[in-house]
């Protein structure tokens, strides 16, 4: 019995050594790691097999190369990295790679999309305001997962270092968008969210591929083509406008007095409170006043992956998925 545990010890070290060696955290590695794993099934063949085969779907590695030395990343073709200094390519491989593994597991779970042709951010604008006072980031995830398009905020990351924004993929032909950074705020992760939308609509994203934003993108000054499409999408859809101006004295208010004129104004605009304080940030020279407005704005603030992956629980399909699935699509979503 010793030595069957003993060697099931063995073998699952050297397969975890294996793993992050190649690059990928501990976090993902133990995140990945089936709960149905045990030392009686260590000593069998095809026990080692199917964990193999297990961490391969959900690291997005080729199962094969778990039983050599090295480990080979899938679907590292057409990805695009925006917004940043160039990514080290293992790096680029392992996200990939990552995204397309869970892409796989929430595009299976949600609704067959819907066609996006002819969609352009003013009717997106028109159907979202139907049911709500402004487009903000509960109408933006509404609409997505109308459309059949999952979002999900990675609880689980699989680089030691975090040094991701935000992702579009395509597996197949099917969109999926995984958030990478938080905010206590709902106007922030709505613009991402709303260029990342962008990015899909009008064709950023082919199939089978994925674009990688390493940074925000609030600011359009970029020479990128595709960034300034997608940020332009996003403040029409945001603003009815791409370009919004906000003309205000900013040396008239506080943060305390700024908000409550911006809270007057959505009312007038149908525009999100903080989506104007995000833009006027942008937009002029006095960004800690203007930030700090959105602390009078949002009376409750907190961390906004609680409520897109909450969302995400709700909307999943989970009934779709195997047992496997559902554990590890879990751990990534997080406690919400």
């Amino acid at each position: 019995m010793e030595d069957t545990a003993h060697n099931a010890d063995r073998f699952a070290n050297h397969l975890a050594s294996q793993l992050r060696t190649a690059g990928l955290s501990d976090q993902a590695i133990k995140a990945a790691w089936p709960s149905w794993w045990s030392d009686e099934l260590a000593s069998e063949p095809s026990g080692r097999a199917e964990l193999r085969f297990a961490l391969a779907r959900r690291l997005g590695i080729s199962p094969k190369s778990l039983s050599g030395d090295r480990v080979e990343f899938i679907w590292t073709k057409n990805a695009k990295i925006k917004n940043g200094a160039n990514e080290d390519a293992a790096n680029e491989r392992i996200l990939v790679a990552f995204a397309y593994a869970i892409g796989r597991t929430m595009t299976s779970a949600t609704a067959t999309p819907q066609d996006l042709n002819g969609l352009t951010p003013l009717k997106i604008r028109h159907v979202i305001l139907k049911d709500r006072p402004f487009v903000d980031l509960r109408g933006i995830l509404a609409f997505y997962w109308a459309v059949g398009i999952p979002v999900v905020h990675l609880r689980v990351f699989p680089l030691p270092t975090k040094s991701l924004h935000a992702m579009a993929v395509t597996v197949g032909s099917r969109p999926a968008v995984f958030l990478a950074r938080d905010s206590n705020y709902p106007a922030p992760t709505a613009f991402t969210l709303a260029h990342e939308l962008g990015h899909i609509v009008l064709g950023h994203v082919a199939r089978s591929s994925a674009l990688i934003e390493l940074e925000d993108h609030v600011s359009i000054r970029t020479f990128d083509e595709q960034e300034l499409a997608a940020n332009r999408f996003a403040r029409t859809l945001l603003t009815a406008n791409e370009q919004p101006k906000i003309e205000t004295n900013l040396n008239d208010f506080n943060a305390s007095t700024l908000a409550k004129t911006l809270l007057k104004a959505s009312e007038q605009y149908k525009i999100e409170p903080g989506t104007l304080a995000l833009l006027l940030a942008d937009d002029s020279s006095a960004r800690e006043r203007s930030m700090a407005a959105l602390k009078f704005i949002y009376r409750t603030p907190g961390p906004m992956w609680r409520e897109v992956n909450a969302i995400a629980k709700r909307e999943l399909d989970w009934d779709a998925l195997t047992h496997d699935e559902v554990d590890f699509a879990l751990k990534v979503l997080g406690d919400c």
